[in-house]
């Protein structure tokens, strides 16, 4: 094989998963090439909320304050029974601990297009209206053959992301199988435009109604989405005729003034690929796993892989890396996932009830624990627990974000660099970890939150990765050597091969 490569990475799949992979790939230094098949964004909303940890990564790649005009931060995610009861309520912060607030609803083609523009203005290499064919790997190396209406050709690439949805021909090209979570419910999806709409709720809601769940969104400025979950013995087929969409919804009094810009039945799943890393070739987003809607993680989850990947063959290429620190990609993410759709499961288990007596049950006692204080679902999504970390203290958790007087966010003074923050001054050895005294000017802006934080933790210093996951806490020379052990642990037993 030859080992001339047209780029560092290819991103194969153009959704927003693939747009902010091929973004923070760039960012990081890579040379990128992003290839769909379709010329064309898609046209039509799908994700309809991401959270603070996505707007945060938006930050990273430079269009947050694009994207936020674009979105709308509800008041609250609700559990309503039929009688409009809460069941489960979470509160939306406007600005939480990682400065951004905690939910946004969304019109996904708008973002998609923001993300796409920064594609343009960096420089990225965007192959549209080509197709994916097929793979052959080495071990410097991947070759990929690829079609468009000019023919077949190849790329070669160190790496290869399959970023290509839920039916990804990059895992059927590896031979990835699917673990099955066994939960699949048929859903038909509105997605509506209303111009008058000052008396519908601004809410995100569940209601779980046993004779028809249904889920009421209020996405960004006039738009609206409606799931509602078919029951037995309904078709696809009737539940899209415009008569029963009429009747269902007859509730909302808004029929005569909705215009409906998509309508479509889907299938929830929970499913995990087996393998997210075949040698030189990874899988992230829908490609790795898909998730019942109802946490609002799927777009979300597969954008937290774009950030865990990017820095980590970042590191790889410029030398400062071991290959090895790949293996660390699905040890993070994969446990992170699971969680999540058990919780989205948890979720649509709650919803999709459909027996009348269990569900009375459902609401009786699940208003009787909410009474007394206790809630049966939590969206308090876990630290990551294994992988490119130290076995300390808060090692795994996101770090805080704070936010200055000014509106100026943390993360804006590291760039995209891991960053040592200490309490007080110590050695200045030479480091390739950036190294910040609690005292720095630089963050002044920040002290007392910082402050707060280091008391809280009972750490002289931390370690906080580029993608803002904290490596460890403890001694600051410790962390330094950690972080260069880690990086270069498995070049040594690469170099012991060789």
């Amino acid at each position: 094989m030859s080992d001339r490569f047209d780029c560092d990475v290819l991103v194969v799949g153009l959704g927003p998963v693939g747009d902010a992979l091929a973004a923070l790939a760039h960012v990081h230094g890579l040379s990128v090439i992003a290839i769909d098949r379709s010329p064309t964004l898609f046209p039509l909303p799908r994700a309809a909320v991401f959270d603070h940890e996505i707007m945060r990564i938006f930050q990273m790649i430079g269009v947050a304050e694009r994207i936020a005009p674009l979105c709308r931060v509800p008041e609250s995610y609700q559990f309503l029974t039929a009688r409009g009861e809460v069941l489960l309520d979470f509160p939306v912060l406007p600005v939480g601990r990682f400065g951004w607030a905690e939910t946004y609803a969304l019109h996904q083609p708008g973002v998609e297009q923001v993300l796409r523009d920064r594609l343009g203005e960096l420089g990225v290499r965007l192959d549209l209206g080509v197709a994916f064919e097929g793979l052959v790997q080495d071990s410097d190396g991947v070759t990929v053959d690829v079609r468009d209406e000019a023919g077949a050709r190849q790329i070669r690439a160190r790496y290869v992301i399959g970023c290509d949805g839920s039916w990804s021909p990059v895992r059927e090209a590896l031979g990835i199988k699917l673990d099955d979570y066994k939960f699949d419910e048929p859903w038909l999806v509105l997605d509506t435009i209303i111009e008058d709409c000052a008396d519908l709720p601004v809410l995100c809601q569940q209601i779980c109604d046993p004779r028809r769940p249904v889920t009421h969104l209020a996405m960004s400025g006039k738009r609206f989405r409606w799931e509602f979950m078919l029951k037995p013995g309904e078709t696809p087929e009737q539940m899209l005729d415009d008569a029963m969409i009429q009747e269902l919804l007859a509730p909302w009094k808004c029929g005569d003034r909705v215009q409906i810009e998509r309508k479509a039945v889907y299938r929830f799943h929970a499913l995990v690929a087996e393998q997210w890393r075949h040698g030189r070739v990874l899988l992230a987003g829908d490609a790795a796993h898909q998730m019942p809607p109802f946490a609002g993680q799927g777009m979300c989850s597969g954008i937290r892989d774009a950030a865990n990947l990017a820095w980590k063959i970042a590191a790889i290429v410029r030398g400062e890396a071991a290959e090895s620190i790949l293996d660390s990609y699905q040890q993070e993410r994969e446990p992170h996932v699971r969680a999540i759709i058990a919780t989205a499961v948890a979720m649509g288990q709650i919803v999709c009830m459909l027996d009348e007596h269990g569900a009375a049950a459902r609401d009786r006692d699940m208003l009787a624990r909410k009474a007394s204080g206790a809630q049966d679902v939590s969206v308090a999504y876990p630290d990551l627990v294994s992988g490119h970390l130290t076995d300390t203290p808060f090692a795994g958790a996101l770090f805080p974000q704070p936010v200055a007087a000014d509106g100026t966010h943390l993360d804006t003074l590291f760039g995209l660099d891991a960053v040592l923050i200490r309490r007080s001054s110590g050695d200045d050895a030479p480091s390739q970890v950036r190294t910040l005294d609690l005292a720095s000017p630089e963050l002044a802006d920040f002290s007392e939150p910082l402050e707060q934080w280091f008391e809280a933790a009972g750490t002289e210093a931390v370690l906080i990765r580029p993608d803002r996951h904290i490596f460890g806490t403890g001694d600051p020379a410790e962390l330094q050597a950690l972080w260069r052990e880690k990086d270069r642990s498995g070049v040594q037993r690469d170099q012991a091969l060789t």
